[in-house]
This record gives structure tokens, sequence and C-alpha cells, in this order.
């Protein structure tokens, strides 16, 4: 929309409030003008994080013609005609109001996924396991320490914990590469598995990166195969995997440790193929429309599991889990609980068969005509 376009936009919503008189063709002439200047406005816009301000105007404008309408509807002598028009605005205002609020959901779920205090791995071993003794090096190259891998108990349970951790301050951060492993660090993780297999003790993985660290130096080392490795090796594991999505779910980088037989997604965690600044900047050559390439990418708990991608959703507190570690943590705990005991009581031939088939057949879509 052109800037003197919008500049006649805002005149007539100054100067055209919908009279509240007997005309109620009138009224609603005026209210249709206004719900269609919206909806231009809104459309405009295109997903554009830079008029994310366009959002809570938008909802403003629209509750200001519902109340008018509501008015206009308890108005006396109106015929049919009239209330049916009245409802088709409704209708039009509920269908943006929805566009609105899917628009911001997923983008709002990233920001939520990637706040920098949200609970990371070695809060979560620190309240949820007891016993820790962490492994260190992939006997190869050295210790990446992007990923945390280690023996513990869970609820008495001797198991094995992997998880990628970025770290809190910016010299953590540096020392964690921002939670990006290495080669060396998924080769790390796959022999922690490896020991598992052998002593028997069930997986427990945290998701939370980016992606794998996509250096010169990583790639010599084989960044690729050692991805490949893992997603062969876990699919054949005997021993039960359960993985949780508990921050950002990046890429290749978060899928070489998440081949699991439950794969849960904290309630404000995302887990994507690539980020959605990426996608806009491939889509549209505009990082800026990350909002809409987060909402069109599927992104969210809620999208991945109505498309069966993941088996669970686990609920955070009110405001998001950086709010209350301890209470994220105690409902992390109930679901992992629930999915262990369920798993310790399948066959491990089973097991294996179930969780190949899983990845075999996830997201395949057929159109029936």
């Amino acid at each position: 929309m052109r800037a003197s376009t919008k500049k006649q936009v805002r005149e007539v919503e100054a100067t055209v409030p919908i009279p509240m008189a007997t005309d109620a063709a009138l009224a609603l002439n005026s209210a249709d003008l206004l719900l269609s200047m919206v909806e231009a406005r809104w459309a405009a816009g295109n997903g554009d994080a830079r008029k994310m301000e366009s959002q809570l105007r938008a909802e403003q404008e629209l509750e200001k013609i519902e109340q008018q309408l509501s008015k206009l509807q308890a108005l006396p002598g109106q015929n049919q005609e009239i209330s049916n028009q009245i409802q088709l605005l409704h209708d039009r205002i509920h269908e943006l109001r929805q566009q609105v609020k899917i628009h911001s959901l997923a983008w709002e779920k990233t920001e939520l996924a990637r706040n920098p205090q949200r609970p990371q791995t070695l809060d979560y071993v620190e309240r949820l396991f007891t016993d820790f003794s962490e492994i260190h090096g992939d006997r190869g190259f050295g210790d990446d320490q992007a990923i945390v891998a280690g023996m513990a108990r869970f609820h008495g349970s001797e198991v094995m914990v992997i998880g990628t951790h970025k770290g809190r301050d910016m010299k953590q951060r540096v020392v964690r590469n921002f939670g990006m492993p290495h080669p060396e660090g998924y080769r790390k993780a796959l022999r922690i598995m490896k020991i598992a297999e052998k002593f028997g003790r069930p997986v427990f993985t945290l998701v939370d990166t980016d992606g794998a660290y996509p250096g010169l130096h990583a790639e010599e080392r084989g960044q690729a195969e050692a991805i490949a490795r893992n997603l062969r090796e876990m699919s054949r594991l005997r021993i039960p995997i359960l993985t949780t999505v508990i921050g950002v779910g990046g890429s290749g980088g978060a899928l070489a440790i998440a081949v699991g037989d439950r794969v849960l997604m904290m309630e404000n965690a995302i887990y994507s193929v690539i980020s959605p600044e990426g996608c806009a900047s491939i889509m549209w050559r505009d990082a800026s429309k990350k909002v809409l390439a987060a909402e069109a990418m599927k992104i969210t708990a809620e999208d991945l599991s109505s498309m069966g991608a993941i088996d669970g959703i686990i609920p955070e507190p009110p405001g998001g889990a950086h709010t209350d570690t301890d209470a994220a943590a105690a409902l992390l705990d109930a679901a992992l609980v629930k999915h262990f005991d369920e798993l310790r009581r399948v066959p491990v031939d089973q097991l294996v068969v179930s969780r190949h088939k899983k990845f075999r057949t996830m997201m395949q879509f057929f159109q029936v005509e």
C-alpha cells in the first residue's frame, strides 16, 4: 500500500465514525468500509516483523467495530436482511482475528524458545536426575562441550543423559559454542549411547540447539557423516530412547540426538529444518518476513503434534519455562515418568521395529480422490 493511500485510509478512519442512527443500512456500509480498511492494512503487512505493532492496532480496531455492530444489532425495527449483514460482518471480524492470532503465535513461540533465561539441559539434569556423572570426549578427536552427556539415575533407574547446552553468559556460550555441536560432539553422544546399550541403560536426550556447527573445520572433520551415522545407529539401539525438545530444535543438528521411541516437546519449543529467518531469506529474499515464515513452516508443538511428528506436548508455567524453572522441571518430570514406564514394558525387539517404522512413515500424506 502506497504512502498516499495509507494517509487517505487514516483520514477516512478519523472522519468517518460509524453513525449510531436509525439508518441501519448506512451504519452497515460504514462498518463494512472500516472493516475492509483493517483487512487491507493487515494484508499489506504480509507478516513483516517490522509491522508487529499492526497486530495490536488491528485487534483494537476490530474491537471497536464489533462494539458498534453490537449496538446496531440491539436497535429495534430491524429486518432479516439487516440481521444477516450484521452476522456476515461478525464472521469477517472473527476470521481476521484468527489470522492475526495465528500469524503471531508461531513467532511468539519462537521468541520464547530462544529466550536466554530459558532452562537448559544442565538445569533439568540438576532437578530431574541424581548421581549425574559426566563423560567427556569422543575417543577420536576431542571433547565438544556443546554436548553434555553422562550417567545418572532417574527415579532410581540407571540411565544415560545426553543433551545440547548453550551456556548462560558470553564466556559460557563461547566455551559451549552457543550449543552448536561439532562432529566430535555427535560422536561423543553416539559413544555414550553404545555404552548405554551395552549395559541396558535407557537414554534420555534433551534438545536445544540452533543446529550443527556449520564451520569449515567441522565440515572437514565429517559433520554430515557424524550426523548420518547417529541417525542410523539410534534407529537400531536396543534400549528405550526418550527425546525432549526443551527449546530450539534446529535441523539435522537436533535430529542427530532425537531419534527416539518417544519425541516430546515443551509447549513453547520449536522444531524445524531451518530458522524462520533463513526460510524467509530463501523464499522472499527478505529476512524481515520471518513472522510469516514461522507460521507457514508449522514449527510449533501444536502444529507438529497435529501432523504426527511428535508424541506429546509438555505444558509450561504461565509465561514460559523461564518464569519458573522448578515448575517447568516438575511438569517435564511427570511426562518423562509416564512415557518411561510405558517404554520399559515394551519388548526390545518390538521397540526397535516400532522406532524404525515411526520415523520411516513420519509426515507421509496421501491424497485420496
